[in-house]
């Protein structure tokens, strides 16, 4: 059985980013989530899911609910990247928003992605711009990281990837055995 695979779901690229930072550092195999990466699971012991946080769902959940029986007895963990700085309290939100039942015992990861509106769907650009003029009616001695977070990126391009957010989960996953 080969030690592991990196699985990722990327809208923007920052989740294939450090998924590809990570294959660099563990030496796992690297994939896309679909149904090619379904036919390889069964062949690995540990698997780590990378995927972007789009409207508080962490992109590439739907696989691991999908085979969750496949993935029984394997070391598994999540990495997902949103634009925001961390924050513990809404990675805890994250977490139980996406990982119920069966995938809660599955250790939840954090790095800061990058945020490009060029880049963005119409769709997320405008719910985007949406979301920011609802914040800007709040007073910014209130705001949450997030808000803060968003506020400052509009109209900005910024890239906030850094191989720092993966020590965590490198320390996981050399500590912890399936």
């Amino acid at each position: 059985m080969k030690k592991g695979i990196i699985l990722y779901k990327s809208k923007y690229g920052a989740a294939q980013k450090y998924a590809l930072w990570l294959k660099e550092m563990t030496g796992f195999d690297c994939a896309k989530t679909g149904k090619e990466a379904e036919k390889m699971v069964d062949s690995y012991e540990i698997l780590v899911l990378c995927g972007g946080i789009y409207a508080s769902g962490i992109a590439g959940i739907s696989f691991l609910r999908k085979n969750k029986d496949r993935l029984q007895g394997k070391k598994m963990a999540v990495f997902c990247v949103g634009a925001s700085p961390y924050d513990e309290r809404t990675l805890e939100e994250i977490k139980e928003h996406n990982l119920k039942n069966d995938l809660k015992d599955i250790p939840v990861f954090y790095g800061r992605g990058a945020w490009d509106e060029r880049k963005m769907s119409l769709v997320d650009r405008t719910l985007c711009r949406m979301l920011q003029k609802s914040v800007a009616k709040k007073d910014p001695a209130d705001y949450e990281p997030w808000m803060e977070a968003l506020m400052c990126a509009a109209g900005q391009c910024c890239d906030w990837t850094d191989q720092r957010y993966l020590e965590p989960l490198m320390e996981y996953l050399k500590m912890r055995s399936p």
